[in-house]
């Protein structure tokens, strides 16, 4: 065995080499699909030599084998025809090459072809590829149209012809490219990422004749469907005839039944749009005119009503009211100030009748101290005490003296001076 490799041991390039055969010698023998994409019968040479791509992932590997078993009887090999192949993997050491060592071929028939086109149709689906939420509406009348089809091919004519037909404004972007053989798919890929790319493109359009299923098959490839769902641009499809059904009718935005049907839907028709201006000019006009005659006959309705026939008769009937008013407000306003007036008098005449000073006119007088307290008891009343009478004439300053006024009547008491 060898030693592991270090820094300081390493391993030289033989030894690498060689593990790397090994290993894959290890793998034995495996059934291997694909495509074959170039195929060399050199001669007389008992060696046939082809390769096998995978179109999914762009990726092809050389595939030797004796003469016998490229040319069994039955099995037409033949550049873009899907085999599948039992071989031993290889890897040359000499060139550090990796081969496959085919024992056995056999040509993938119809079934094959179509239970493999399913298997990436159920994948596809899963991963939501189909589903109707990512389909884009198409532009109502595009001014750019990309196609890709194939050089002078009636799929091409019956696009633009019909598309220009329709739409003489229209304008195209053309890429020309393979639409049957071992480069189809990659080719279309190509033209669709192109068109996707120009900004004056508003949708695209692929475009293909009928054919077998062997012929349709590139619209079927894995990578042209992803290429297709990537897409920025609307993508319509028209590959083969109504019945033709490829995986790229179901991830196209829009499937077409024939490239005429295509250009149908791509573009609008110029004299139906012009029919269709024309009738809702029409309508419009109509309700217009309608709207207008509604509004007139308001108007006139309006103009013969009263209040705008003769306004003056509105203002005669509101003077009237006020002066109505006015009156109203003027006698209310009189009853008031007189009821109010009767009401002072009674009250100053209550006031009259109640105040001191009325009193003292009917002869009664108020007797105060030095010190303004009333008199009531003559017996609070000290001889020789200063004393003030308030008459309704005014006031009176009196001393009192009861020698005197007991002297005048001998005969009783008097309680007051």
């Amino acid at each position: 065995m060898t030693a592991p490799s270090t820094p300081e041991a390493p391993w030289p390039v033989r030894t690498v080499a060689r593990k790397v055969a090994e290993w894959i010698g290890r793998l034995g023998e495996v059934w291997v699909e694909g495509q074959v994409a170039q195929l060399s019968r050199r001669g007389g040479a008992a060696t046939v030599f082809l390769t096998l791509r995978d179109p999914a992932a762009d990726l092809s590997v050389p595939v030797t084998c004796a003469r016998e078993v490229a040319d069994r009887p039955g099995l037409e090999l033949t550049e873009g025809a899907r085999v599948v192949v039992r071989a031993r993997p290889d890897y040359y050491i000499a060139r550090g090459s990796f081969s496959l060592r085919a024992t056995e071929i056999r040509a993938v028939g119809l079934g094959e072809l179509l239970a493999r086109i399913e298997r990436i149709r159920r994948l596809l689906a899963a991963e939501g590829l189909f589903d109707a939420a990512r389909k884009r509406p198409l532009p109502f009348a595009p001014s750019v149209v990309g196609v890709v089809t194939g050089r002078e091919s009636a799929a091409e004519r019956d696009v633009l012809v019909t598309a220009r037909r329709r739409w003489p404004a229209v304008r195209f972007a053309v890429h020309h490219c393979a639409v049957q053989g071992v480069n189809a798919a990659a080719s279309v890929i190509e033209g669709l990422r192109r068109l996707d790319a120009d900004p004056d493109v508003e949708v695209i359009v692929i475009a293909r004749g009928g054919g077998s299923v062997e012929d349709l098959l590139p619209f079927s490839d894995e990578g042209l469907v992803r290429a297709v769902a990537a897409c920025r641009t609307p993508v319509v499809s028209a590959v083969g005839h109504e019945t033709d059904t490829t995986l790229v009718d179901h991830v196209a935005d829009v499937r077409a039944a024939t490239p005429t049907d295509a250009a149908h839907r791509v573009v609008p028709e110029i004299g139906e749009q012009r029919r269709m201006v024309d009738t809702l000019r029409a309508r419009a006009r109509a309700v217009l005119t309608g709207r207008l005659e509604q509004q007139q006959r308001w108007l006139e309705s309006v103009r013969t009503r009263p209040v705008l026939a003769a306004p003056e008769r509105l203002l005669h009937g509101r003077e009237e009211d006020v002066l109505g008013l006015r009156s109203r407000a003027r006698r209310t306003v009189v009853h008031r100030v007189e009821s109010a007036e009767r009401d002072l008098e009674h009250a100053r005449a209550r006031v009259a009748a109640l105040s001191p000073a009325a009193t003292l006119e009917r002869g009664y007088a108020v007797v105060q101290r030095a010190d303004g307290s009333l008199v009531r008891d003559p017996a609070e009343v000290a001889d020789r005490e200063r004393l003030s009478v308030r008459v309704a004439g005014g006031r009176l300053p009196v001393r009192v003296d009861r020698s005197a006024h007991a002297s005048d009547h001998p005969d009783r008491e008097e309680d007051a001076p």
